[in-house]
């Protein structure tokens, strides 16, 4: 196997040379260049970080509101500036959010911690250079600034100094120890447009994170935003979950069979037990077995892995969210569902609704609506009939269902967990959750008859013998699990990526995880590869 050389990786040119210089520099002035830590204050009650600092509510009270251009006066800015003095000793660190540039004998710049930055003030008679070896200060004279003008855009520095208002109002911090953390070897991203091509932006989303932080204007989140957002959307819907009784269990990610939904899985093999696992397609099964063991109420944020096409709503690995209820039935899941999407959304984004893709969204409002009959609303003069109706509602229906909607009254024929409806043996206790014409949740009344569920994974396994590759298999474990006795229930599957896209106004699935699947990147190709 060929190891390319670190110059292949990291491409050579005249930045990557400056850079690789002022490395060598530094070592021979502030020794290691790549320290193990750096100690921050706790001024604010934990570390100091930048975000902390210029948060930090006794900070901000003192910072005088000033109109664009408009300076404070001397004695205001006095009078701040002795009041900041009192925090005493602050120590801070970040990346440099722009290319440091001294003028004369003093210097600013901003510091990042990916979110919030913070000015620092380094004068050439006051500020000394920390070695990494000793963690005393380096002999000379003026190292402080010798080691400012060896540091380069997206630098990572720890300061010490006290806080301060510029003659412009902005709080900084007055550097008297200057310590080097980090090179960054190449050059940021463009500080006015950030990562403007999509497929960096999600190749090398640590690049994408670091331009988004330095971009200076930005139209709507930034990516750090995007991803802090889904957090809220996910951490929200847990609190909601085990608010209601619901507990968190884990259920195995390599399963002997390929069960609990209609897709094409990944194989691997084992080699110690020489048997050949599956990259779940969903946790279902196995969580209806803890259901059958006593657990009422039970969910699983878990990953899913399916081996199927790649579109802007699939990523063949994606988040859902699956729970369990005892006693409960399709329509107090709807209701369930539909309750903790309202307060889940609100407490992410501050309202209900969400603008996506130009529509506004409402979320406190979820129509309730049979297939037969949207089919019907969107296509008046067709001919609707259970062998007819899915393909029509898929190809009319489905990108029209703009407004939070539950399908309901799906056939059973393709529902095979699903109980039927006792009005109607034809048609399952089933929805789907549609919002912006995704599909976003599905969720059903369980079949708990072990015999019945036996004979739909017979017609499953049929299917499968046609050539349909997606359908089920037959789990005999799951049939003896059921047959210990599985009480009324219903279950839900809802689709974290998809839920996060709607709420971040993000058009990929892409863009809301933050290590997708891509191509292999070429750099280049022989006639050979070819």
């Amino acid at each position: 196997m060929s190891i390319p050389e670190f110059n292949e990786i990291i491409e050579t040119n005249d930045q990557t040379e400056a850079r690789e210089k002022h490395l060598e520099e530094l070592r021979e002035l502030v020794g290691n260049a790549y320290p193990n830590s750096f100690k921050r204050t706790e001024i604010t009650g934990r570390d100091d970080s930048i975000t902390r600092i210029v948060n930090f509510g006794p900070v901000r009270e003192l910072i005088p509101e000033l109109a664009e251009g408009e300076r404070p006066e001397q004695d205001i800015k006095d009078a701040v500036n002795a009041r900041l003095l009192e925090f005493g000793t602050v120590r801070v660190a970040g990346r440099l959010a722009t290319p440091p540039r001294t003028m004369g004998k003093a210097a600013f710049v901003h510091l990042s911690d990916g979110k919030n930055r913070l000015q620092i003030y380094v004068r050439k008679d006051d500020a000394k250079a920390v070695s990494n070896d000793t963690g005393e200060f380096v002999e000379g004279e003026d190292t402080g600034f010798a080691l400012f003008k060896l540091l380069d855009h997206g630098d990572f520095v720890g300061v010490e100094g006290f806080l301060f208002i510029t003659n412009t109002g902005e709080l900084s911090v007055h550097v008297e120890k200057l310590q080097f953390l980090t090179k960054a070897m190449v050059p940021m991203p463009d500080k006015m447009h950030g990562i403007e091509d999509p497929e960096i932006k999600q190749r090398r989303r640590y690049a994408d994170l670091i331009g988004s932080s330095l971009q200076v204007e930005h139209d709507g989140l930034t990516t750090r935003e995007v991803f802090e957002r889904r957090a809220k959307i996910i951490s929200s819907m847990r609190r909601y979950l085990e608010d209601q009784g619901y507990i968190e269990v884990e259920t195995p990610m390599l399963t002997p069979k390929a069960t609990g939904a209609a897709a094409k899985p990944f194989e691997t093999h084992h080699n110690a037990l020489d048997i050949k696992l599956f990259a779940r397609i969903a946790p279902e099964l196995y969580l209806k077995r803890l259901t059958v063991g006593g657990f009422e109420k039970v969910y699983e944020l878990n990953r899913n892995f399916r081996n199927e096409g790649i579109s802007y709503k699939h990523n063949p690995e994606f988040t859902m969210l699956e729970f369990y209820c005892a006693y409960m039935e399709v329509g107090g899941m709807m209701d369930f569902c539909e309750q903790m999407l309202k307060e889940s959304v609100e407490k992410a984004t501050g309202g209900r609704k969400v603008v996506y893709e130009e529509n506004e969204i409402d979320f406190s409002k979820f129509e309730r609506l049979p297939m037969a009959d949207a089919v019907r609303r969107y296509m008046p003069d067709a001919d609707v009939n259970e062998s007819n109706m899915l393909e029509l509602f898929e190809e009319h229906v489905e990108h029209n269902l703009i407004q939070p909607t539950f399908i309901i009254d799906f056939p059973k024929a393709v529902s095979p967990l699903s109980k039927a409806s006792p009005e109607n043996p034809a048609i399952a206790e089933r929805f789907e959750l549609f919002i912006n014409g995704m599909e976003c949740a599905n969720g059903f009344s369980e079949l708990n008859d072990p015999r019945e569920q036996y004979d739909r994974f017979v017609d499953q396994m049929k299917e499968r013998e046609r050539g349909d590759e997606e359908a089920m298999v037959l789990d005999e474990d799951y049939i003896t699990a059921l047959s210990y006795g599985m009480p009324p229930a219903a279950g839900i599957g809802i689709g974290i990526d998809r839920i996060v896209m709607l709420l971040t106004n993000r058009h990929s699935i892409r863009d809301v995880i933050l290590f997708p699947h891509l191509r292999p990147e070429r750099k280049g190709s022989s006639d050979e590869e070819e």
